[in-house]
């Protein structure tokens, strides 16, 4: 079977949807850094749509750790198939709107040199969590890390993001050109003003005079993001194959469900989002956090539980009454009362979230969903809680939640097998575990003393460590199928 390139686009199946440009006639606008599966089943679609009108606006990608999407994409030519999978079948197109792979850590010097072109325009991320070097609890640079201390004694050879846009964007400055506008697409809380905050620290770090000049000239616009992109495997990639005709060394699978909003801050232009179904605001933050705390915090809430009682998928969980109700609940009078007055019937969106999580045709794994979660409770469970607490109400939905990444965290499941946490404090976490034992006490109170997750606030709060401690006690003596069984039956 050929592999899919510009050679073999011609030749797929009339029913495979492909680009509907000349793709020898566009030119890159964006530079995008973080080429993950989440970017090529969300942005890059909607950048697809736009660039037969708007020919100017394709994408440069760039991978920050791996060059694992580069080797699979460029003897493509960049093409690659978003599989739209639900309970009627898959969809298979091909996105053309990537136009050039970059390694950062092998052809870095290209890569800023990409950035610093004054065809370049955005320069946008999905680089996750993690990857923006700060404190998750306070949203602020952390100076110490590992890689932002490099990028500072070695600014020409960043391999940070904030040390890569900071080194983009002085190369412009000395170049007197127009600096180019900074789109988070990542689950932060406020992520554009969240990556102005650590992009300014960063240059003011590195010299006070270009601090004050991305200050004062950058736009860092929000965004809201939201498709469900479980990770491709084998036999995706096989499936994917047969229905176009061709090897794809890496196809994204996605659900039909697609969102953008977009803070409409570009001084130096932008394609017409709105024109292909992107939301123009004045405002992202409602909207994110709708998403970040309804959608995001009752995901990583499944998979935790979800993990711990067996299951592989979310859809498998969702397939379990108790937790439906466990979700739905929490949702409805945990969640939704704490949002902010939107133009949004939140039930319809309540019902659509747990629609979209009971997509058997979407096999997203609850491993997945549970990486990096210490990066990710303070925006997606904490939160709502701080706020539940303020109004002297009940959390215990969002409780248990943070109970279930407690137990998770420990490394051993409920059968006593080796749990594979992928998080950047992993081996902090499970020395904490491991020497709490399995006292659900100890463990609780070890792990709120990491500050850079908790506060101090919920570390000095009585109720919630109370709370917390009662569902951790559940889960160790009951497990999760039956902890989750018990809350549906109050």
């Amino acid at each position: 079977m050929s592999r899919l390139n510009s050679r073999t686009l011609g030749t797929l199946p009339k029913e495979v949807a492909r680009p509907a440009y000349d793709r020898d006639k566009i030119t890159a606008g964006f530079v995008h850094l973080g080429i993950g599966a989440f970017h090529r089943a969300h942005m890059a679609v909607y950048v697809d749509d736009l660039l037969k009108d708007n020919p100017n606006w394709a994408i440069i990608g760039a991978s920050l750790r791996r060059p694992d999407t580069k080797e699979a994409l460029e003897p493509q030519d960049g093409l690659y198939t978003v599989a739209i999978r639900d309970g009627e079948g898959t969809r298979p197109r091909v996105i053309g709107s990537i136009i050039k792979l970059l390694d950062a850590n092998a052809e870095r010097d290209d890569l800023l040199a990409a950035m610093a072109d004054p065809q370049i325009r955005i320069v946008s991320l999905t680089v996750t969590e993690k990857g923006y070097c700060h404190d998750p609890a306070s949203g602020e640079l952390d100076a110490e890390h590992p890689d932002i201390v490099h990028d500072l004694a070695n600014p020409n050879a960043p391999r940070s993001a904030p040390g890569i846009i900071v080194a983009a964007l002085a190369r412009r400055k000395v170049a007197e050109t127009d600096p180019f506008t900074v789109m988070s697409c990542d689950n932060l809380p406020s992520n554009g003003e969240t990556t102005r905050r650590i992009v300014c620290r960063f240059a003011e770090l590195l010299d006070r005079d270009l601090g004050a000049w991305v200050s004062e000239h950058v736009a860092f616009p929000s965004t809201m993001v939201d498709r469900i992109v479980p990770a491709t495997t084998d036999e995706d990639r096989k499936a994917v194959a047969e229905l176009i005709g061709a090897e794809d060394a890496w196809p994204v699978m996605t659900e039909p469900f697609t969102q953008w909003v977009v803070e409409d801050d570009f001084p130096q232009g932008r394609p017409p989002f709105d024109e292909v179904g992107a939301q123009l605001v004045e405002n992202v933050e409602p909207f994110e956090q709708m998403k970040l705390r309804m959608l995001n915090g009752s995901h990583s809430t499944l998979a935790y539980l979800g993990y711990l009682a067996g299951h592989q998928f979310v859809a498998d969980a969702m397939a379990d009454p108790a937790f439906v109700k466990l979700i739905s609940d929490m949702q409805t009078g945990e969640i939704i009362p704490t949002l902010p007055n939107l133009d949004v019937d939140f039930f319809t969106y309540r019902d659509e979230l747990l629609a979209r999580f009971a997509n058997p045709a979407l096999k997203h794994r609850t491993w997945q969903i549970a990486m990096d979660g210490s990066q990710k409770l303070p925006q997606r469970l904490l939160g709502t809680i701080r706020d539940r607490l303020e109004a002297e109400l009940s959390f215990t939905g969002l409780a248990l939640g943070v109970a279930a990444w407690m137990r998770y965290v420990t490394g051993v499941d409920e059968d006593g097998n080796d749990i594979d946490v992928k998080d950047p404090m992993a081996e902090r976490l499970m020395a904490i575990a491991a020497e709490a034992g399995n006292d659900p006490e100890a463990l609780c109170d070890g792990l709120l003393e990491v500050r850079e997750i908790f506060g101090k606030d919920l570390h000095d709060n009585d109720t919630f460590r109370e709370v917390v401690t009662e569902h951790l006690v559940s889960l160790f003596d009951n497990g999760a199928a039956e902890t989750v069984k018990a809350m549906a039956e109050e």
